[in-house]
């Protein structure tokens, strides 16, 4: 997929802003002073780690990621959920995203994640450190988190971390329901990208109406390798063939994804834009982005077959 190359970046309060940032670098460097040595791969994508304004999606939900790096908070009267967590560097940003929306860190009662990649995983350990959240992750991704990132098929190095391993407190199956005071969210195994990946489906509300909401973590291949020569993966050509299906049969409302380039949030929102949930009712955009997804994934197929 073609990530966005243009930075947009969104000014608070100078004083505000500086100052919670640095006290929370100053906290968060305590806990990564004590972590495991981790080498987050440098891929050269700024727009992974530059700065996005928070904003309102719909109901509940808000968007409180990086320009790029999609990490989304949904707030309930028990606590808040926090969806993926960007680099490692990006935990203060995400700090001040939540507070600046009026919200707490200290109030996130449950992490998850859409895939066990360093891009989405890379602060989860600082934030659950932080917060005492309760970490559930796919049962395909639990070794991969366990021993961050080294055994991942793809981008792992055996004996190197790429982020820093997290304790699960629940291995989420296809399906399987997450509870948190008036929100239910259904997990949906969606493997390929990750033996875990997976997608988020749930509704929220606002004065107007109900919205039913997917997180959709989309298949896109990240391996050169024909799927035939990936040992650590034996599976991987179904499970790419099962999550295609399974996804184009969904049915929701409004849909997002794991990046911003996913689902062209910048065309869709701009900082300072109004509420405007309308913006991600975007049926054909995601039909269309599965539709050039199952196209690269029947060349790879054909190209394997020869």
């Amino acid at each position: 997929m073609k990530y966005l190359c243009c930075l947009q970046f969104y000014q608070m309060p100078k004083i505000s802003l500086k100052n919670t940032l640095l006290a929370t670098a100053l906290s968060f460097s305590t806990l990564m002073a004590n972590a495991q040595q981790v080498h987050e791969p440098n891929l050269n994508k700024p727009e992974w780690s530059a700065a996005y304004q928070p904003f309102r999606i719909a109901g509940n939900l808000y968007y409180v990621g990086t320009y790029d790096l999609c990490s989304y908070l949904i707030t309930t009267p028990k606590g808040n959920i926090l969806i993926n967590t960007g680099l490692a560097a990006s935990a203060p940003m995400i700090k001040a995203n939540i507070e600046a929306l009026g919200f707490k860190l200290s109030d996130t009662k449950i992490l998850l994640t859409s895939q066990a990649h360093f891009d989405h995983m890379g602060a989860m350990a600082a934030i659950k450190k932080m917060t005492g959240a309760k970490f559930m992750v796919d049962a395909g991704d639990s070794a991969v988190v366990r021993d961050g990132g080294r055994s991942d098929y793809a981008m792992g190095g055996h004996d190197t971390m790429l982020f820093q391993p997290v304790k699960i407190d629940r291995i989420l199956h296809d399906k399987d329901v997450i509870k948190l005071g008036d929100m239910q969210i259904t997990m949906l195994h969606h493997p390929g990208h990750t033996k875990g990946s997976c997608s988020f489906l749930f509704d929220v509300k606002d004065d107007q109406r109900s919205y039913k909401v997917l997180i959709a973590n989309m298949p896109t291949i990240i391996t050169d390798s024909s799927f035939v020569d990936i040992p650590a993966y034996p599976t991987i050509a179904s499970d790419y063939a099962y999550t295609l299906k399974a996804m184009k049969s969904l049915s929701f409302d409004l849909w997002v994804a794991s990046h911003a380039s996913q689902f062209d949030l910048h065309k869709k929102h701009q900082p300072d834009d109004a509420y405007n949930p309308a913006a991600f009712l975007d049926r054909k955009g995601y039909d269309q982005n599965l539709e050039d997804l199952q196209k690269e994934y029947d060349q790879k197929m054909n190209a394997t077959a020869k």
